[in-house]
């Protein structure tokens, strides 16, 4: 298999932080194991389309493509910008609700390898005739196929079928394994992290296998994966600790340690949502936190954003007041451009101020500093923040106040005594309530995917990308839209690309009526001429 790494920007090209690359689906739906795992990922694929779809700002997940593969493979979904195409993403999931579950049928081995093929052609496709001025954010593709057979089964036909296509553009190729092993209860649920999954296994240096449980939390977060920053082009933020000491005294000569970090999010800003969520106990303040200085750093200068450690704290010492804005994660880097022994002395010396502030009980109070110290600006602001060790291999960040933020507060010291009647009255409140040791956020739904679900499937008319076929067929018919969500899955009209599936043929110079349109399985995105796009505007 001819696989090549994915084309860096080089060391001067800025990085942004929700960067991600195109990305191709496909669902593996073999009977009768299909039946088992549709509801849960089409539930999943839901919720997680209604959330991705309305985080304001830069698009998380660029394009998206799905494949279904059956007896055949049949494309669902050519890819689409998933921004601003919710109604259309709603569609690919009733789709997948209404595939086959039942029934029996000699499975084709060659259609998962002809689904990936035709997925990477429709791809190279899109990519000839986007503009210069809608350039893709990468260049390569990763590709995840979704299966409820044995994964190293998959992989190993995957690997085997492939082995003679050029993959160069592949920056990725992921199997996924959904296993019937349902946790037992959400009171033993593993971290957020874990049910993530881990890469359980590699074949060769080619196809990443990964296996998930199957139930509807567990896939979900497997997909909200994506919206993370992937890329390991360059490490994201230099931490500076004080040189070493020698008999008390910092050597002057000494550069500062520097630890090189990658920064992930822990939490979606509520802030980027749309709806009362975004001004949490009823206040909207806009707050500049460490990814949006991080951000503005990167688009200014190609060199990492910096933290300098100023001074020590204690744990005790720091009222939580003080802190605001949203925590992220510090991490060693996994940047490639990194030699194996600076990665690894890297990621020894992380693990050990990790382990040396939970020895010690401290905090570190840092400095966040501009990467281009000749900047015009003749006065800058500097903003301080938080770091705090955990157990695990990581560092959490968040903004700490200064002078100029504060606002006067007068704070009564507690009474040491206290009412017999309010204090029993309180008490006996206080032990009706239920005791968890630990918070699970997986135990605590918001019903945020049914309100930003309901609000983006409002009716706004036509879209622009509705078939012209049915529009001839009934242009004066009033109505909703053919491709909204509708309440009979077994009624939606599917959606279909215009080039033919593997082998390449010459596409017909007439245009599709719609019972050829709804026989075509599987095609590559085209994008409209100038004349198609002013009759289109003219109609709706």
């Amino acid at each position: 298999m001819h696989r090549g790494r994915a084309p860096s920007k080089g060391p001067s090209a800025p990085v942004h932080v929700y960067q991600q690359p195109p990305r191709l689906l496909v669902m593996h739906a073999v009977l009768p194991s299909w039946a088992g795992v549709c509801s849960n990922l089409c539930d999943a694929l839901h919720n997680f389309f209604s959330i991705t779809c309305s985080l304001r700002g830069p698009s998380r997940v660029s394009l998206l493509s799905v494949y279904v593969v059956q007896a055949q493979h049949e494309c669902i979904l050519p890819f689409v910008q998933v921004k601003g195409n919710f109604a259309r993403l709603q569609t690919c999931v009733s789709e997948l609700r209404v595939v086959q579950r039942e029934g029996c049928f000699r499975a084709q081995r060659a259609s998962l390898n002809l689904a990936v093929q035709d997925g990477l052609q429709q791809f190279q496709q899109y990519s000839r005739h986007v503009p210069s001025s809608m350039a893709l954010p990468f260049s390569c593709l990763e590709v995840t196929v979704v299966t409820s057979q044995p994964g190293k089964e998959v992989a190993k036909q995957l690997e085997e079928g492939l082995k003679n296509t050029n993959l160069s553009r592949v920056r990725r190729l992921q199997v996924v394994e959904i296993t019937d092993s349902v946790l037992e209860s959400m009171d033993s649920a593993p971290p957020l992290e874990e049910l993530a999954g881990d890469e359980n296994c590699v074949l060769g240096t080619d196809i990443d296998l990964q296996t998930i449980d199957n139930d509807t939390i567990s896939i979900e977060i497997f997909f909200k994966a994506w919206l993370h920053y992937a890329g390991t082009d360059q490490e994201h933020v230099h931490l500076l600790l004080p040189p070493r000491c020698s008999s008390g005294f910092l050597r002057a000569t000494e550069n500062p340690m520097c630890l090189k970090c990658d920064l992930q999010e822990r939490l979606l800003s509520p802030g980027l949502l749309p709806g009362s969520t975004a001004s949490p106990l009823g206040t909207e303040v806009p707050m500049e936190d460490l990814n949006t200085q991080h951000q503005t750093a990167s688009q200014a200068s190609s060199a990492p954003y910096r933290l300098r450690v100023i001074k020590a704290l204690k744990f005790s010492g720091v009222c939580e007041s003080l802190m605001y804005g949203l925590p992220f994660i510090l991490r060693p880097t996994s940047c490639w451009q990194l030699d194996w022994d600076e990665l690894e002395t890297n990621q020894q010396h992380f693990h050990a101020l990790c382990h040396s502030l939970l020895k010690r009980e401290w905090l570190l109070l840092a400095r966040g500093e501009s990467p281009s110290p000749g900047s015009s600006q003749t006065v800058s602001s500097s903003t301080f923040y938080v770091i705090m060790p955990s157990p695990s291999l990581t560092l959490l960040v968040k903004a700490m106040a200064t002078r100029e933020l504060m606002l006067p507060n007068s704070f009564p010291p507690l009474l040491q005594d206290t009412p017999d009647d309010s204090l029993g009255a309180v008490e006996s409140a206080l032990d009706s309530l239920e005791l968890e040791a630990t918070y699970n956020p997986l135990r605590v739904c918001g019903h945020l995917y049914e309100r930003l679900s309901s609000t983006l499937t409002r009716p706004r008319g036509q879209t622009h990308w509705e078939s012209r076929s049915l529009r001839k067929v009934a242009p004066h018919t009033r109505g909703p839209p053919p491709y909204s969500v509708s309440k009979h899955p077994c009624k939606v009209s599917r959606v279909r690309a215009t080039v033919a599936p593997l082998p390449i043929t010459t596409a017909p110079s007439r245009e599709p009526t719609m019972p050829e349109t709804q026989r075509m399985s599987s095609a590559a995105f085209v994008l409209p001429s100038e004349e198609e796009e002013e009759e289109e505007e003219a109609y709706l």
